[in-house]
């Protein structure tokens, strides 16, 4: 057993992760001293004991052991996602199903659940930023958790600071095996390692082909496995405030799938983290450390397979070492390009300066960035590389989900898995991992690739040594020819930032002013995207459209039917917000606002009784785990904490009345307490929605100005009364 690791409670309810404090600065760590490379507290998490450890490359592999694993599972299948996606085909090899289950992730989880109702499947999903609404699946709530059985839950995970992203790749099973590496349970990552430019079995849900795409994960089980099981528990506490307990069978049952060989026994396994500060606990940085002390370990040969080399910090370390080390060469597999524009200037250029600073050093010869194209049938396919692998030697094997970026060093949160290699045999396993990857690159059998190594000591030969003529080849990255353009540096600043955009963790009692500087910056935007929408809108007349409507407003059933609407939008989950806008707007003066109040009053206490009447099992299966996060905003019970909630909202607005009632909150303290909630944005509304009018019928540079002093206005008034309500709250 390492002697390093600390050991796991696994018998207790399980508190915060303990870290030793990181520091967040963006320098590189200083060289590690003599001794053990991996080290808890600096460049692993833990070092944990696997009686079993294998190398998965490429999707078909690691979905057909997964699989194969899940069909074990007696208690718990816990899966930690950047992406979900409940259309997948879970296939192994043959692209089809082979155990008589479904082979859609949705439906195949779903079949293991019914077969096994004492099974729990927790779906722990980021977020995600719109950027990538339409690479992803639009309605993940519906597809995991409301149309699947009651065992299988999903939670939204937004506990990262502005711009960050949950970028860990998890799948722990019973606690006694775990899979851990760049593969994400969604569409478009399948494959073989043949990497067939026309494969058939290689569509995604829609029926669409996409190109080969190359992948790695790791599995392992004992120690290793309840590690990353309460890192996923620590997860969960956070994004649904809600405390699992640990699998009461992980020793008792054994979860490894019978077709998968091991390529490691009786391995230590260090765990790798980044992870942004929480109010809690410090930064962690544990993923960028290691990286750099991998490179100063390195002697003869360091090969990497990463999406994204776009650390200039990595590639200074790494030609220091090369000038101490002139013996030392590197092979990095990166992709051929970048998907559009975007993309291209976030991480497109940032490879470029890496490029651009080994030829500055003189070291290109020894430094190769290639990405690998298949040939087979003579028509020739780019792969996607999203693996992010460095084994170092035939010492040092990593695999995980850190890109060589910024982000990956101390802003998304990343896991990744280590060995350092302790004898003859786990050398051996290292170095024949490694040939295996270099091998379905270049076209050649490992035992090829381990040959040429042997005789020359060089990656760079293996290379040479390929040919022409093979299914797949490397081929060198072309030196940069872009340069970048005026203006666009911020791009990349922002999209790979080398640390958080704001610290995340507030000081007591004060709400942290750049929030509020990028939520007005923010809505600034907004109100000009919308004016540029609205100025290449089809309405040419918008005099004729607020007539019409103010017209409507003149009717006597005219505040019954927006009072309507309000109830009727409240069951829909309709911002209530517009609402309120579109009723002052038309209702003009503080007939509106009054009529607004009212429908808000009305629509609350419609959606408070129905969360009343299905209680509290029902609307979580509604909303998901995350209503435990609204229920402890309740706990007071109080008509301070519901006006709390209606000025700092921690959910949509039906959300937060369903959860009231589910939660049997005091219907007149709610009551009172919405109302005064409400209140703040009610009168600042009055102005708000004439000035949309004005907007609208005659668009000017005066009523744009306006309409943008009235949302701070709003801003200056919500930010003063949650002062207000704070200061309330702790006398009391």
């Amino acid at each position: 057993m390492p002697q390093n690791s600390p050991p796991l409670a696994e018998d207790l309810v399980e508190s915060a992760l303990a870290e030793r404090p990181v520091p967040t600065s963006a320098r590189p760590p200083a060289v590690l001293d003599e001794g053990p490379l991996l080290r808890p507290g600096r460049n692993v998490w833990r070092v944990e004991q696997a009686a079993r450890a294998s190398v998965l490359v490429d999707g078909a592999s690691y979905f057909g052991a997964l699989r194969e694993a899940m069909t074990k599972a007696r208690e718990t299948i816990h899966i930690a996602g950047w992406d979900l996606d409940s259309r997948m085909k879970l296939v192994g090899e043959s692209g089809e199903a082979e155990d008589g289950l479904p082979d859609t992730l949705a439906a195949f989880l779903s079949a293991l659940v019914k077969r096994n109702p004492r099974l729990r499947v927790r779906l722990l999903l980021w977020d995600y930023s719109v950027l990538f609404a339409f690479e992803r699946e639009l309605t993940p709530l519906y597809s995991f958790l409301w149309s699947t059985p009651p065992q299988i839950e999903l939670c939204l995970d937004d506990e990262l600071p502005l711009g960050a992203s949950h970028h860990q790749k998890i799948v722990v099973i019973d606690d006694n095996v775990a899979f851990s590496g760049g593969l994400d349970l969604t569409r478009r990552r399948w494959d073989t390692s043949a990497h067939l430019p026309d494969d058939p079995r290689r569509v995604d849900p829609t029926g669409a082909a996409y190109g080969p795409f190359h992948d790695v994960q790791m599995a392992a089980d004992g120690g290793v496995a309840r590690a990353l099981g309460r890192l996923f528990r620590e997860r969960w506490r956070r994004a649904a405030c809600e405390r699992l307990p640990v699998p009461r069978m992980r020793r008792a049952t054994d979860c490894w799938p019978d077709s998968l060989a091991p390529d490691f026994h009786e391995v230590g396994v260090g765990i790798a983290r980044t992870m942004p500060a929480y109010p809690d606990a410090p930064q962690v940085r544990e993923v960028e450390a290691l990286f750099f002390d991998m490179i100063d370990a390195a002697e003869r040969v360091i090969y990497v397979e990463n999406q994204f080399i776009a650390c200039e910090r990595f590639a200074e370390r790494l030609v220091e070492r090369m000038r101490e080390r002139p013996e030392l060469e590197a092979v990095l597999i990166v992709p051929e390009g970048y998907r559009g524009w975007f993309e291209h200037r976030a991480m497109g250029i940032g490879r470029q300066r890496v490029l651009e600073r080994f030829a500055q050093a003189g070291v290109s010869h020894r430094v190769r960035m290639l990405y690998p194209e298949s040939t087979a049938g003579g028509d020739d396919a780019s792969i996607m590389v999203h693996a992010k692998v460095m084994i170092v030697d035939d010492r040092i094997l990593r695999i995980g989900s850190a890109n060589l970026c910024n982000r990956s060093m101390g802003f998304d949160s990343e896991c990744d898995l280590v060995v350092d290699a302790s004898g003859e045999d786990q050398r051996a396993a290292v170095a024949s991992v490694r040939n295996r990857l270099l091998a379905e690159h270049v076209g050649m059998s490992a035992e090829e690739v381990g040959a040429v190594v042997a005789r020359t000591g060089s990656l760079a030969a293996v290379i040479d040594a390929a040919g022409k003529g093979r299914a797949r080849r490397l081929i060198d990255v072309p030196p940069a020819t872009e340069t970048d353009e005026p203006g666009l540096g911020a791009i990349d600043a922002i999209a790979d930032p080398i640390e958080p955009i704001y610290d995340e963790r507030p000081a007591p009692a004060t709400p942290s002013r750049r929030k509020w500087v990028l939520a007005l910056a923010a809505a600034v935007a907004l109100i000009a995207a919308l004016m540029l929408v609205w100025t290449k809108s089809p309405f040419a007349e918008p005099d004729r459209i607020v007539a019409a409507l103010e017209g409507i407003s003149q009717r006597p059933w005219a505040p019954a039917l927006m009072v309507a609407i309000f109830v009727l939008g409240g069951l829909v989950a309709f911002p209530v917000t517009v609402l309120m806008v579109a009723t002052v707007a038309v209702f003009s003066g503080w007939s509106g606002a009054i009529l607004a109040a009212f429908g808000v009053l009305a629509s609350a206490a419609v959606t408070y009784a129905i969360g009343r009447y299905l209680g509290a099992g029902l609307v979580r299966r509604f909303i998901g785990p995350r209503i435990n996060r609204i229920r402890r905003s309740l706990s007071d019970r109080g008509v301070l904490t519901v006006a709390t909630m209606r000025l700092m909202p921690v959910a949509p607005f039906t959300v937060v009345n369903l959860v009231a009632g589910a939660a049997e909150l005091r219907f007149t303290d709610y009551m009172i307490g919405s109302a005064i909630g409400m209140l703040p944005g009610l009168v600042v509304m009055t102005a708000l929605g004439r000035q949309i009018v004005e907007l609208i019928t005659d668009p000017s540079l005066f009523s744009v100005a306006a309409l943008i002093g009235v949302i701070v206005l709003w801003a200056l008034c919500s930010f003063g009364l949650q002062l207000l309500v704070s200061r309330f709250r702790r006398t009391a």
